[in-house]
């Protein structure tokens, strides 16, 4: 690979879950330390940052717009750029990609990726309020008393109807994230183990999602630093993470415009990304794939040719992407069972996917000879479908 290539060095992470005392600015400089301890280098040879945004507070997010971070990191008088980056579950994705060109133009020699979110310990009615606002057309939709709990439920309707999966199939992808945020230590709910039968027994949200298919909101922060090729060999680096390949499809605004609701954006994103990876669903060692209900994330695979077309549900029942089967997917437990972290859910999977293609997943959650990785994020009401593909590079 040539030396300008961008590529991942370094990742950070604040444990997900209810953290009222933890301040927003200080998760933020907390994990943009670890991330730059975990690559090897001092806080002054970032000289760029890229910001995730958060929705828990406007006036935080303010705070990341005008450059309050460069301050507290000691940084000011040494950042040539620091600007946030917004297209809802899918700004991972967008991020490293400016990121990406940044170090490959040359403007940047080290990037910093910033998130952070207070979702968990944020009022929940006006939570609830900016879920039911925002991204929804404000036209016809939201005034028919349309959600993003909604939204999920129409996609779940469809997907359920297209694939002929059972309530107990889509209980069963709950399932199998929990068991891999079962040996999460940063997740929301590590401690906790889940069955089918409890999801099933809980609380009819929005038919037909129950309560414990809806992705709890979180508190957490993670971070990511990407470098180039040469400079990553360099520093002596034993082992830095690639983007193979990038693919995307905007497929709508308002979901009533979106023509299959079981399909969605994924299978144009994906022919874009593996003709530049120059490899397939096939060769892929691990997923990590935006997974806000179960049926996003069946949809995702299937779309992603990661399970066949209408089997992704029943795959999970039978335990294909848990723990030990054949593709581990979200194995940092996703949003479902890591935590919601708003705009950062995405971040974190795309996090987790570094880290494992690094090989520093943990003795528990380490997925043996993991070297590509598919990774996938959806901003609004599913508007759009990215795809990032990764691999681990030995120096």
């Amino acid at each position: 690979m040539s030396d300008d290539e961008p590529v991942f060095i370094g990742i950070g992470e604040q444990p997900s879950g209810r953290y009222p005392n933890r301040p927003f600015m200080g998760d933020l400089v907390r994990v943009g330390v670890a991330a730059v301890a975990d690559a090897g280098l001092a806080m002054s040879d970032i000289d760029t940052i890229l910001l995730i945004p958060c929705l828990h507070s406007f006036a935080d997010q303010a705070d990341l717009v005008f450059s309050r971070v460069v301050e507290e990191l000691g940084l000011s008088q040494r950042i040539k750029s620091s600007y946030l980056v917004h297209s809802g579950g899918s700004t991972s994705d967008n991020t490293i990609r400016d990121a990406a060109g940044l170090i490959s133009s040359g403007h940047a020699r080290n990037v910093l990726v910033l998130q952070a979110e207070k979702w968990g310990s944020a009022p929940v009615n006006e939570m609830i309020d900016m879920l039911t606002a925002n991204g929804i057309p404000r036209e016809w939709e939201k005034d028919s008393g349309l959600s993003f709990n909604a939204v999920g439920a129409l996609i779940t309707q469809r997907y359920m109807h297209a694939s002929g999966s059972t309530p107990a199939d889509m209980a069963s992808v709950c399932v199998a994230l929990r068991t891999w945020a079962n040996l999460n230590p940063n997740a929301m709910y590590r401690d906790r183990t889940l069955s089918v039968e409890q999801v099933l027994a809980s609380k009819m949200v929005t038919d037909p999602i129950r309560a414990m298919e809806c992705p709890m909101l979180a508190d957490g922060a993670c971070a990511l630093v990407l470098t180039s090729a040469g400079n990553a060999r360099r520093l002596g680096r034993d082992r830095w993470v690639r983007i193979a390949g990038s693919g995307g499809c905007v497929s709508h605004y308002s979901i009533g415009q979106e023509r299959d609701l079981a399909v969605l954006g994924w299978e144009k994103a994906a022919v874009e990304a593996y003709e530049t990876a120059g490899w397939g669903p096939q060769d892929a060692d691990i997923a990590e794939i935006y997974d806000s209900y179960a049926a996003v994330l069946a949809s995702g695979m299937e779309g992603l040719g990661l399970a066949p077309k209408h089997e992704a549900a029943r795959q999970f029942a039978r335990g294909e992407f848990s723990p030990g089967g054949r593709l581990p997917t979200n194995t940092n437990g996703g949003l479902l069972s890591a935590g919601h972290t708003g705009v950062g859910g995405g971040t974190a999977l795309l996090t987790e996917g570094v880290r494992q293609l690094l090989g520093r997943a943990g003795p528990e959650r380490q997925v043996e000879g993991a070297t590509r990785a598919v990774c996938g994020g959806s901003g609004g009401t599913y508007m759009d479908s990215q795809v990032l593909l990764l691999e681990g590079v030995s120096a």
